[in-house]
């Protein structure tokens, strides 16, 4: 039986041996004419960030953070031990943890990475921001409405720098050219939106085992009630079980919808529904999900906007229309997904847009074919990371392109979606209050009973 202490233990000698083993290296590297370090005084400033999360999207987080001249990474938290460790073999200077809570007590942190699984995005975030931590949380937000709701409100309370982690917001060329087009009337006012992606469930096990020796199963658990491990929970396949994930909606979403939100200054929906091939089931996500979702008129800086409806469709399903669309081929200059495999279509009132992360096209394309572009006005892609870390220097809120706020706007969505579906309703929705007024019992998806000790 693994014990809290023999894990601990274990853990601790893994992480000394590696932390040994690449201080050697890196001293068998070091030329003998090695430049004397400067002052501090000389030194930019840095922002000094403990990541918490570090295997999967958090090691890609990491990576990210290690180019940037003014980010300084001093500490490192996983419950996976072989994940921390490795992760420690890269940042050999950094002080490691098992357990979140005790990282934010580490007395240099001055703002937190999480890339946690999505049951536990709120309760570390909270924690973060009510430590006074600046906070990057990866998407979606978090794994209820309330716990984003809260999550949103506290941001706002602290004026903490927050970012949420779509990161096309800002690497994205093409991203940033559709917003322009759009904002330019290229196509008109939008009313109608589809959106659909190639990404396919992989295979994993549902079988009960005991927890892998290296994982701190509790601690992954977090506010989740304890119930037996399953293969296919660590380290990936946990998007597939309600308790953990929303399934392909709830972690390919808040992508797509970020470029639809930003095109159209969409805020919250009125009327959802959602549908499968796949029967509910009460432990496990259904795959191969459609959902239609109904969006107000608004006023936005552009002026008054029509009502929106929205449709996204999980692999491999697709608008019945896609065909008649006559979506242009990938350039062979571009890297990346053809329209037809994955994109986003915005249906104007003039016209047509079909994008993706690489490639764009106006349709019909003979209607286009002699249109001259709007000039740049977003600038040029950068690191979302980045960002953030400007922003919290700067210690401004409103420079971070993806404050949790907004976050939790996009993280809104799936969530919907997948209430719908288990209810098996076309749900009303009254944002405000959080209320279904004609379905008030799907209102206790809204959130769960987390775990005494994790509450937010």
């Amino acid at each position: 039986m693994i014990t809290r202490r023999s894990f601990v233990a274990s853990t601790a000698a893994a992480l000394a041996a590696g932390a040994v083993a690449n201080q050697i290296a890196f001293a068998a590297k070091a030329p003998a004419d090695s430049p004397v370090a400067t002052s501090p005084s000389d030194q930019p400033k840095k922002l000094n960030i403990g990541v918490v999360g570090v295997g999967g999207r958090g090691g890609d987080n990491l990576k990210e953070l290690l180019k940037l001249d003014n980010a300084n990474v001093v500490a490192l938290c996983d419950v996976d031990a072989h994940t921390l460790v490795g992760a420690a073999r890269i940042v050999t200077s950094a002080a490691t943890f098992t357990d979140f809570r005790d990282l934010l007590k580490h007395p240099d942190i001055d703002a937190v990475l999480i890339a946690t699984p999505d049951h536990t995005h709120a309760i570390a975030a909270a924690t973060a921001l009510r430590a006074g931590k600046h906070v990057y949380c990866e998407k979606p937000l978090t794994h209820t409405i309330k716990e984003s709701r809260t999550l949103a409100d506290l941001a706002e309370q602290t004026r903490l720098v927050t970012q949420t982690g779509v990161q096309n917001h800002s690497i994205s060329d093409s991203y940033r050219r559709t917003v322009e087009l759009i904002h330019g009337g290229t196509i008109g006012q939008v009313s109608e939106v589809h959106i659909w992606h190639n990404r396919t469930r992989r295979p994993f096990s549902e079988e009960i085992a005991p927890p892998p020796a290296e994982l701190n199963y509790d601690l992954w658990l977090g506010p989740e009630s304890m119930r037996p491990f399953r293969k296919g929970y660590h380290p990936y396949s946990w998007r597939h079980w309600w308790a953990f994930g929303n399934g392909q909606i709830g972690d390919q979403s808040s992508h797509f919808l970020d470029l639809v939100f930003w095109c159209l200054g969409l805020e919250h929906v009125t009327k959802v529904s959602a549908q499968s091939v796949e029967a509910v089931k009460p432990e496990m996500v259904c795959n191969h999900l459609t959902a239609q979702f109904e969006f107000p008129a608004r006023n936005t800086p552009l002026g008054a906007q029509p009502p929106v409806k929205l449709s996204w469709y999980d692999n491999p399903l697709k608008p019945a229309d896609i065909d008649k669309w006559n979506l242009p081929p990938l350039p062979a200059h571009v890297k990346g997904f053809s329209l037809h495999e994955e994109g986003i279509m915005l249906i104007g009132d003039k016209g047509m847009l079909c994008t993706n992360y690489s490639y764009r096209a106006l349709l019909p394309e003979d209607k286009f074919k002699d249109f001259k572009p709007p000039p740049q006005t977003l600038g040029k892609p950068g690191s979302h990371q980045g960002n953030w870390v400007d922003a919290c220097l700067k210690n401004d809120p409103s420079a971070a392109v993806a404050p949790l706020a907004y976050g939790a706007l996009l993280a809104e969505i799936p969530m919907l979606a997948t209430i719908a579906f288990r209810t098996g309703k076309t749900l009303e929705w009254d944002w405000k209050n959080m209320k279904f007024p004609n379905a008030p019992e799907a209102e206790q998806l809204l959130d769960y009973s987390h775990r005494e000790g994790w509450t937010l």
